[in-house]
């Protein structure tokens, strides 16, 4: 995956390559380059994420958060037609190369940004997300406190982490910021979290009432 994948604008040379994603409902060839996030493969943790994960809402706004290349937006994309899905990315290289995936997949629908880009009022039906572990505790504890309450009341946000990268501790985490999370699928180390949307917002006391209770899939 290499050290710059979560920089801005990468330092490492540009090798174009291209992957397949293979899945039951999908195939995607997808146009990766040097200095993102696994360029050889689809990353397994990304795959693991793919094949567990129940189908996203059909409509409203859903995010990849930390998208790379597009694997997971691009997913949500042809399983969600009606939806409009976001990638968000700091990494303005993989951001390209996402928006050119897009149009090749021929899914419109997908649209990439660096995160401050999108409108700060979008509340989300669903999240996925292959976190950037790599960049420290810290900053990904900032980066999901930022990010997983824009989930609408009730929604969901399915996140895959590696067991030896700190799955367990970050699930207890998150239920210690109020953020109930559960553990829905597990695979060659890999584990995908299940977090749940209050319907208030953890950030304040005032209860949200403009939206209707979202009844969560079942497993």
């Amino acid at each position: 995956m290499g050290e710059h994948y979560f920089a801005e604008r990468p330092g490492a040379a540009s090798r174009r390559r291209a992957v397949d994603l293979v899945l039951p409902d999908l195939h995607l060839r997808l146009e990766t380059d040097g200095g993102m996030f696994s360029p050889d493969r689809v990353d397994p943790g990304t795959r693991v994420l793919l094949e567990t994960v129940p189908p996203p809402p059909p409509d409203g706004d859903l995010l990849d958060l930390g998208c790379g290349y597009g694997p997971i937006a691009l997913t949500m994309a042809a399983r969600a037609p009606a939806a409009r899905v976001w990638g968000v990315d700091v990494n303005r290289r993989a951001l390209a190369l996402a928006e050119a995936n897009a149009a090749s997949a021929a899914l419109p629908n997908a649209r990439f940004a660096p995160a401050d880009e999108l409108d700060p009022a979008l509340r989300f039906a669903a999240i996925w997300s292959n976190p950037p572990i790599r960049i420290g505790k810290a900053a990904l504890h900032e980066l999901l406190l930022a990010w997983l309450p824009r989930l609408r009341p009730g929604a969901h946000a399915h996140l895959v982490v590696q067991k030896h990268l700190g799955s367990d501790s970050l699930h207890r985490w998150l239920d210690g910021r109020g953020l109930p999370t559960e553990r829905v699928a597990s695979r060659s180390s890999y584990r995908v979290l299940r977090v749940t949307a209050p319907r208030t917002d953890p950030r304040t006391t005032e209860p949200d009432t403009d939206t209707p209770p979202v009844e969560g899939p079942t497993r």
